[in-house]
């Protein structure tokens, strides 16, 4: 059992809400996690895959009743929106009569219908946390360059091989495709879909061009921009924004696209091990995303991500915003030896950060400049965890 770095926030999150969304895509350990949370107070699972749990749900009401003293884990939580207004009922029942908090832990793969059901009918009652595939922070001696080949997915990562973990995250993505997001909208193509996604993998990183996607995969901009909403629900893909400030410059409007998970990237691109990865030409943009996404990881939902650019050509990878407003500027190098480029320079003058670093995959940290430092991907996320 790997430790997450989100259980103790979970407990705590448990400890002060009735209900708490436990919220990530699909095999990325939400079910083992509330397990390791609700053993300890005897927990009862609830399956809604499993037609004995269904059945159990019948009457949820008269069932969810007869265990209001109990923790009440609910898997697939988004398979009976109906669930719902009940819920809502049993727990301001339950807080007149004194049970206020660590009512129900529900497990969810981030659909659309969850947050919209969740949040019209439990609003003040509910707590959300996203649960991301494993980051160099929980995999200890797995070293960051292994994590970032075959991604954070437990059963990618733990693959006895690099054949057998490719294996997994291909009919990781075909389940995905032919059998789980129909269930999230209305019918969708799987092989535009997928002929989507990987055009999202060849353009990691890159600007969203909605017009070009539209050209290239023979169907509208809206169809376009409706199947990437639906990737960003169900997790897979990060839209990053870009930063907005009223500085005198004309900045870049559209936000960068990228499958979240590096293990996906390159699974979606036949990419089977290493030596692959550095000959294609997505690599130095993988590494970007995997550096973004751990940092984003390490923050739990409280550090927000930007990128800026500048038509003049300012511009740093990553702007993480801390709630009291304070930013970082970081700028990502595939290099043992990172030289900055002016337009970093030009940016930290626009923005003002309060503390400048480049990441690079090497293993010291060390001065580029008195206010700049290189360090390795975990010390800089290590950071960021204790800066929370």
């Amino acid at each position: 059992m790997i430790p997450r770095q989100l259980s103790p926030k979970l407990s705590e999150a448990l400890a002060n809400s009735p209900a708490v969304a436990l919220l990530g895509p699909r095999q990325v350990g939400k079910t083992t996690l509330a397990f390791e949370i609700g053993q300890p107070v005897d927990a009862l699972y609830i399956d809604l895959e499993s037609e004995q749990d269904l059945a159990k749900l019948a009457q949820p009401e008269l069932y969810l009743s007869d265990h209001q003293d109990r923790l009440v884990i609910i898997d697939e939580v988004h398979r009976l929106p109906g669930l719902f207004p009940i819920l809502r009922g049993l727990i301001d029942q339950g807080r007149r009569s004194g049970l206020r908090v660590g009512r129900y832990l529900l497990l969810g793969s981030a659909s659309l219908d969850l947050l919209k059901q969740s949040g019209e009918t439990l609003a003040g009652r509910i707590a959300y946390l996203e649960l991301s595939p494993f980051t160099v922070l929980e995999t200890g001696e797995l070293s960051s360059e292994n994590l970032w080949v075959v991604g954070g997915f437990p059963e990618s990562m733990l693959a006895s091989d690099p054949r057998q973990s490719l294996r997994w995250r291909q009919d990781f993505i075909r389940t995905y495709l032919e059998r789980d997001i129909p269930q999230f909208g209305p019918r969708i193509a799987a092989e535009t879909l997928r002929r989507f996604w990987v055009m999202l993998a060849h353009n990691q990183g890159g600007l969203l061009n909605a017009a070009q996607f539209s050209r290239n995969l023979g169907i509208d901009v809206k169809t376009v921009n409706s199947y990437l909403d639906l990737l960003v629900d169900l997790m897979l893909v990060r839209r990053l924004p870009p930063w907005h400030a009223n500085i005198g410059k004309r900045l870049v409007k559209s936000p960068k696209v990228y499958v979240r998970d590096s293990g996906l990237v390159h699974a979606l691109l036949a990419i089977q091990d290493k030596e692959s990865l550095l000959a294609h030409p997505v690599v130095g943009q993988s590494w970007e995303c995997f550096v973004i996404e751990n940092l984003l990881a390490a923050g739990m939902g409280e550090v927000q991500g930007f990128f800026y650019r500048t038509g003049g050509g300012a511009e740093v990878d990553l702007l993480l915003l801390w709630p009291d407003s304070t930013l970082w500027a970081v700028e990502i190098k595939r290099s043992l030896s990172p030289k900055l480029e002016r337009g970093f320079y030009s940016a930290c003058v626009d923005l003002a950060p309060a503390k400048k670093y480049v990441v690079y995959p090497g293993v010291e940290r060390y001065r580029i400049a008195p206010d700049i430092e290189a360090l390795p991907l975990a010390l800089l996320a290590e950071q960021i965890k204790q800066a929370l």
